[in-house]
């Protein structure tokens, strides 16, 4: 059985994640560093350059890491925060049952649930990650994610106003019940 972090950018998932695999001595899988090393370590936001601001095709390379990740076992799964969205014909993100059952098949998927505005806040100026849609602001973003999240977990963790510690001994309780 496998442990996979969903949630908005921010929450937390990357800094839990590590604090887990100390816990469960399991590795760490974090499928945006895992697309980024399948590229020849271009970043994200290189990767998105370089298909002219294509989020369907970095779709699908997630859809390619979910589907190794997906299959192991004992492993801490970091998704990227769009994990739980593909896009349909016109552009507009839809709910991704396609990588959101590859990660159910053997593993439980918990919710790293924040605050939307302060999350928001928290990645506004963050350089090292593309815009994720020129149009929106990221706090309309996020509410749109909000439903996807929900249906995707199986377990929802409040990420407020708790210590990291505290965090992620609530997640490995609830993970491995």
């Amino acid at each position: 059985m496998n442990i996979v972090l969903i949630g908005m950018r921010g929450a937390g998932k990357s800094n839990i994640s590590r604090r887990l695999s100390v816990m469960t001595k399991w590795p760490v899988l974090s499928t945006d560093l895992l697309i980024q090393y399948e590229n020849q370590g271009k970043t994200i936001a290189q990767i998105i350059a370089e298909t002219q601001g294509d989020w369907r095709a970095f779709r699908d390379m997630e859809f390619v890491v979910v589907r190794k990740v997906a299959c192991l076992d004992n492993v801490i799964i970091d998704c990227g925060g769009g994990v739980v969205v593909d896009l349909d014909d016109q552009g507009n993100e839809i709910f991704s049952s396609r990588k959101i059952d590859l990660l159910k098949q053997n593993g439980k998927i918990i919710w790293l649930k924040g605050d939307i505005h302060r999350l928001a806040a928290k990645v506004k100026d963050d350089q090292q990650r593309p815009s994720l849609d020129q149009m929106k602001s990221t706090e309309e973003l996020m509410q749109r994610r909000m439903p996807f999240y929900k249906k995707a977990a199986d377990v929802i963790v409040d990420i407020e106003d708790k210590g990291r510690r505290r965090l992620a001994k609530k997640v490995y309780r609830v993970a491995l019940k």
